[in-house]
């Protein structure tokens, strides 16, 4: 059964005191997450242990970091890879944000590096694609989602694929208050598992979970993922308020 997943990401925000309180505020709701739910929180790196040590106990929920490095260790200053986030028990990572596609230039290729990085030492890649405005307004966008996917995925195994976890985010629509409508996250998420199927066959695509990302709220959640190929959310400003993210959760179906 496909996996269900509110997937937090808090990006630069928050500090230790304050990443804390919000923590304890959403755990201490009983969401009773089904087998196939999972509740994922994406927080800087260095909350990760202690953010780890909060949730161990509490069933399908997990900590994961926002990047790792493309290479394994070195002199390389600032970066952290895959094998020290494992380290520290971190089982998930977000690669490809479209904020690092963005500002840090990362490139398909380089995403495939850093996907093979996690894949080494037992890490999965929540792996984001999704296009810019102008993209979408050319009505390229099923196509520029398609090289994303091709470019940095489509060497792995069919194993490998069944593990990951695909976030479409709509560039357009992070941060804008702006949302796809279910019709247009449906339309393209379809697409998405289209595409995986192609490459990895049905059986495969159909056990990858693919997770909406753009302005996500409490207020919109429960009509998003009611949609069939949508499995939940990769939620930024939204995750940073507890009954918010208390109520996507709760919206997963």
């Amino acid at each position: 059964m496909r996996k269900k997943i509110a997937a937090a990401n808090w990006k630069m925000n928050l500090t230790w005191q304050s990443a804390g309180d919000l923590m304890n505020a959403i755990l201490k709701t009983d969401h009773n997450l089904k087998d196939n739910q999972l509740a994922i929180f994406a927080v800087p790196f260095p909350y990760l242990r202690a953010m780890h040590e909060k949730v161990l106990g509490k069933a399908h929920t997990f900590i994961a970091a926002q990047n790792c490095a493309s290479t394994n260790n070195g002199a390389y200053t600032g970066e952290v890879s895959a094998e020290i986030l494992k380290s520290v028990g971190i089982q998930y990572v977000i690669l490809g944000h479209s904020e690092r596609r963005e500002y840090q230039a990362e490139s398909n290729q380089l995403l495939t590096e850093k996907v093979n990085r996690c894949f080494e030492h037992g890490l999965i890649p929540i792996f984001c694609c999704g296009e810019p405005l102008s993209i979408r307004e050319s009505n390229n966008q099923n196509n520029f989602v398609e090289i994303q996917l091709k470019e940095s995925l489509f060497h792995l195994s069919k194993e490998q694929a069944a593990q990951i976890i695909i976030a479409y985010e709509p560039i357009w629509a992070i941060g804008t208050g702006k949302t796809a409508t279910s019709a247009q996250a449906e339309e393209m998420h379809a697409h998405i598992r289209s595409v995986l199927t192609e490459k990895f066959g049905l059986d495969v695509a159909n056990e990858i979970p693919v997770l909406y990302g753009g302005s996500v709220k409490g207020s919109n959640a429960a009509e998003l993922f009611s949609k069939p190929n949508v499995d939940g959310g990769l939620v930024g400003g939204a995750s940073l308020n507890a009954d918010e993210f208390n109520l996507i959760i709760k919206s997963l179906p």
